[in-house]
């Protein structure tokens, strides 16, 4: 999946705990098998090759996985969409963008993009993408369900605790050997070498999507390097947040989208969610939060 992951269990020795962590990087590669895009033999490659022509079988895990993503679409209003794959990469983040990209280049960049054009028969198992050059791809969510999967497997096994780090998308369940809970530091957006807050996290997830690597700034304005899959515009206003879920998978998809929705319309929905709670902070560092969480900061 292009990303980083580092296991940590509890067991009895290192041989157990060796052991349990090989099981995780296993399952951790065999989602990487059913998801990549990048991979011509996936499902998903498979799917995407076919978009305008064919419905494409797949299993039942990975439909179900392309559900769920429908559903956060229609709860984000297109914030998070898996067809973002289909979008013209035209923005780029490395320090040579000067001036705005063409307003016609960044509207016709997204006219392929669409939750809505894609097409499940749940009696056949089949996923189907109506417009031909349409892609899906699970950038925004494959990360945390790669780690929630892994970690139900060796809650499976009996490992009674442990986290799965996803490159920043922290996994967690059950307490350290000391008896204490895990604690997630959170990158502060306005220097990245310090940490903005330590929070416990006993069971669950917690997801940071932040623009203090990837941004740029024209005629004064900064533009974040997560793009609004419903007009090819980079999301502004807001440099980090942090999302708490139970599962690593919405938590992820919830980052993004707060990120894309902006702060009012992020708070508003985050609130109407059991569950979740999100931290915001926006491009003149002010925080906000959802309406039952606590920060401890540093």
């Amino acid at each position: 999946m292009g990303s980083r992951f580092d296991i940590t269990v509890t067991a009895k020795d290192s041989a157990e705990g060796n052991k349990n962590i090989d099981l995780a990087v296993a399952e951790i590669s065999r989602i990487e098998d059913l998801i990549s895009s990048w991979n011509p033999n996936s499902q998903t490659s498979e799917i995407n090759r076919n978009a305008g022509k064919n419905p494409v079988k797949v299993s039942y895990e990975l439909y179900n996985l392309i559900e769920r993503a429908i559903s956060l679409s229609t709860l984000t209003d297109g914030a998070f969409d898996i067809s973002y794959a289909s979008m013209d990469k035209i923005w780029v983040f490395d320090g040579s963008v000067t001036q705005m990209p063409n307003t016609a280049d960044i509207q016709s960049s997204v006219v392929k993009v669409g939750f809505q054009n894609i097409v499940l028969d749940s009696k056949n198992s089949t996923v189907f993408l109506k417009e031909e050059g349409m892609k899906i791809g699970f950038g925004a969510i494959g990360k945390g369900y790669a780690a929630d999967k892994a970690k139900a497997l060796l809650i499976e096994k009996g490992v009674t605790a442990g986290i799965i780090n996803a490159s920043g998308d922290m996994n967690t369940w059950g307490r350290q050997s000391n008896g204490e809970p895990w604690k997630v530091a959170i990158t502060n957006p306005m220097d990245k070498n310090k940490v903005f807050a330590l929070l416990p996290i006993t069971q669950g997830a917690v997801v940071t999507s932040g623009d203090y690597e990837k941004f740029v700034t024209l005629d004064g304005k900064r533009y974040s390097h997560i793009i609004d899959p419903r007009t090819g515009f980079p999301s502004t206003g807001i440099i980090s947040v942090t999302v708490f879920a139970p599962k690593a998978e919405l938590a992820d998809a919830l980052a993004t989208s707060v990120f894309v929705m902006g702060k009012e319309v992020g708070l508003n929905r985050i609130n109407q969610m059991p569950q979740i709670e999100c931290i915001i902070i926006d491009d003149q560092g002010n925080i906000s939060t959802s309406e039952h969480i606590e920060i401890e900061k540093l």
